[in-house]
């Protein structure tokens, strides 16, 4: 089953569900698909980006990141069965991925950040197979030769999973282009999560996750950054919900 958020479809599964559709799906290497992990903001650009909007349509999985998603789907009397976390989902997809002899590659963050992430994840777990990691310039979704570089980079490498930290919707849009040609199993885009994972930008505490609080951290840490998404973004969000559950909601 899935539930309908403003238009985003989104699917009804447990966080253990979806480590172990994504799993399995990479073991058998099946046809090459991807992951999107819609929070509030993805939310937003859909209502205005039919492209963005026909990326999503066509994911593998699409699975809850944000709790304000967990919050509307309860709002709108079709709950969701647990959030979803992107960088969570990063995080415990690399242990199973060492366990199971998948191998990874790591695309995007900012300089350094794959590289770190790397390092993390290794120390936590020594078998884990990362053959690759790949920081590109600004603007090289706009210069061919970088393009190709990169996707010759990662198709050599052969990876089960790609992890593509770009930020939306520019990972998912990169996703879409070339994900059947690179020919990996399942790749996912989950934004800022090499830093995160790397200690490079600060994770709010544990109970801030549990109550729904994270972006309030996020945006006292960087406030320059994200203060247009959150104090601008989240009331826009809000009404579009409610316009759903008073039946006058229409996507644009």
């Amino acid at each position: 089953m899935r539930v309908n958020i403003c238009g985003v479809k989104i699917d009804n599964y447990t966080f253990n569900e979806v480590i172990d559709r994504i799993v399995d799906h990479a073991l058998k290497g099946a046809v090459p698909s991807y992951v999107v992990t819609p929070n509030a903001q993805h939310v937003l650009s859909l209502q205005r980006d039919a492209h963005f909007r026909n990326i999503y349509e066509q994911a593998f999985l699409a699975v809850p990141d944000g709790v304000s998603l967990l919050w509307s789907a309860k709002f709108l009397q079709t709950p969701l069965n647990g959030r979803v976390n992107g960088t969570d989902l990063f995080e415990k997809l690399s242990a199973v991925a060492e366990q199971k002899g998948l191998k990874i590659f790591l695309l995007g963050g900012r300089p350094g950040a794959a590289e770190a992430a790397k390092r993390t994840l290794q120390a936590r777990h020594p078998n884990i197979k990362i053959v690759g990691t790949h920081c590109p310039p600004y603007g090289f979704e706009s210069q061919p030769e970088e393009l190709a570089s990169i996707n010759s980079k990662i198709k050599a490498a052969a990876p089960d999973i790609l992890f593509v930290g770009l930020g939306a919707p520019k990972q998912e849009k990169w996703i879409y282009d070339h994900y059947q040609e690179l020919g990996i199993p399942v790749s996912l885009g989950i934004g800022v999560s090499f830093e995160l994972v790397a200690d490079m930008v600060q994770r709010s505490p544990i109970w801030m996750q549990r109550w729904g609080l994270e972006w309030l951290f996020r945006l006292i840490v960087e406030p320059k950054r994200l203060w247009k998404r959150y104090v601008m973004g989240n009331p826009q969000f809000i009404w579009l919900v409610i316009k759903q559950r008073l039946g006058f909601y229409k996507l644009a």
